[in-house]
This record gives C-alpha cells, sequence and structure tokens, in this order.
C-alpha cells in the first residue's frame, strides 16, 4: 500500500488494523487534552479552562509576595489579565532591579529629612543645631579616630551622644543662648566663620562672639 507508514503495515504488506487503531486513539486522547486559545468572545469557563491550563492560580492570594510591591489590589490585577505566578515572580525582580534604586533613593531623602528635624527638635532651633554640628566637628577631629567618629555620627543619637561626650571633656563649649555660659576659643573661631558674622553682620550674632572672647581674655 502506498503512502501508508511502515508501523501500520503487516510483513506480507497488508494494512495492521490494531496498529492504527491504537494510533487514532491516542491522537484522540492528546487532541482532547489540548486547549485552545479564548477569543476575546470566548465564555468564562472556557478562559478559566484555559488560565488552569497555563498555570494561572483559582485566586490572587495565591500569587508569589515581594517586601515593596505587596499589594491585594495588586495581584487582583494580575489576575484579571491572567497572569501566571512564574510571570509575576519576573515581574516583581524586574521591577526591584529598575525601582530599587530610586526608592533607596526616596528613603535616603526621608531619614536625612527625619534626621535634621530630630536633631533640630534636640538642639533647640536650626541656628543652634548649626553651631552644634561645627563644634562637634572640630571635637571629633580632636579627640576621635575617624572611622570612629564617622559611624558615631552616622545617626542623630549617635550625634546627640557625641555632643554630650564633647560636654563632658570640654564644658566650656556651650551652644546655647546664655551669654554667661563661655565658649572656647575654637568654637568662638569656628561660629566667625558663619555667614552671619562676616556677610550679614547679625547683630545679635556678632555681639555673641564679641563677648565670648571678652570673657576669655578679659
Amino acid at each position: 500500500m502506498k503512502n501508508v507508514p511502515e508501523k501500520f503495515l503487516n510483513n506480507d504488506g497488508t494494512l495492521n488494523t490494531d496498529a492504527l487503531l491504537k494510533s487514532y486513539c491516542e491522537l484522540e486522547k492528546k487532541i482532547s487534552s489540548m486547549v485552545s486559545v479564548p477569543g476575546a468572545d470566548a465564555d468564562t469557563d472556557t478562559v478559566k479552562k484555559f488560565n488552569r491550563a497555563i498555570g494561572v492560580p483559582d485566586s490572587a492570594s495565591e500569587y508569589p509576595t515581594n517586601r515593596l510591591f505587596d499589594d491585594d489590589e495588586l495581584r487582583e490585577k494580575f489576575l484579571e489579565i491572567g497572569l501566571t505566578s512564574t510571570q509575576v515572580e519576573k515581574i516583581y525582580n524586574i521591577a526591584e532591579e529598575f525601582l530599587s534604586p530610586v526608592l533607596n533613593d526616596l528613603f535616603d531623602v526621608k531619614n536625612e529629612t527625619n534626621a535634621i528635624a530630630e536633631l533640630k527638635n534636640f538642639f533647640g532651633s536650626t541656628e543652634k543645631m548649626n553651631e552644634a554640628l561645627r563644634a562637634i566637628n572640630t571635637f571629633g577631629q580632636k579627640y576621635l579616630p575617624r572611622d570612629a567618629f564617622d559611624a558615631l555620627c552616622a545617626t542623630p543619637q549617635g550625634i546627640c551622644g557625641v555632643y554630650q561626650m564633647m560636654q563632658t571633656m570640654e564644658p566650656s563649649i556651650r551652644i546655647d543662648d546664655d551669654d554667661a555660659k563661655n565658649l572656647s576659643d575654637t568654637q568662638l573661631r569656628q561660629m566667625m566663620r558663619d555667614p552671619k558674622y562676616w556677610r550679614d553682620y547679625d547683630p545679635e550674632y556678632v555681639r555673641k562672639i564679641e563677648n565670648g572672647f571678652k570673657k576669655l581674655y578679659s
């Protein structure tokens, strides 16, 4: 028989109906297990059958979570458009790869803003905070190893701790408006670098420096 595969022929060249029937049954079984891609007008059951076949979970809660993008509404949207768990995982990975640096920058800005607010609250005002930070920097360069000083000043709490240490070791250094308390020569000269002294000639600020030198050397 021409055009008949050899596997369907007997040794004598006649048709092997058993082999042909077996092959047909296997083909029918395979076709019945195949899922057609639903069209735009497909009914809900057809869409669900297709989604289940390709690995779309039955519930949005079955999707993987992510530390940056853990959101119930987002997972519901994934389910609505028929994404598989593997696809969602890849989306998370891509988003994290590209967005993490941006988010880290935002977190750094937020942390810096919070740190400044905490220090301003500790010292009482922006002016006092700036004066204290200059004094702390001078103190750190004088008494502390650079790496230790940098580590201590990495947080607002550490900066406040260095300030308290400074007050214990050099009680003459004070950051307040009480002219009855002395400022050291180093501190006064540091204050002279402030634009309020050499550029703006702020009367109160200039008076504080002048009185400080008078108390030190009179």
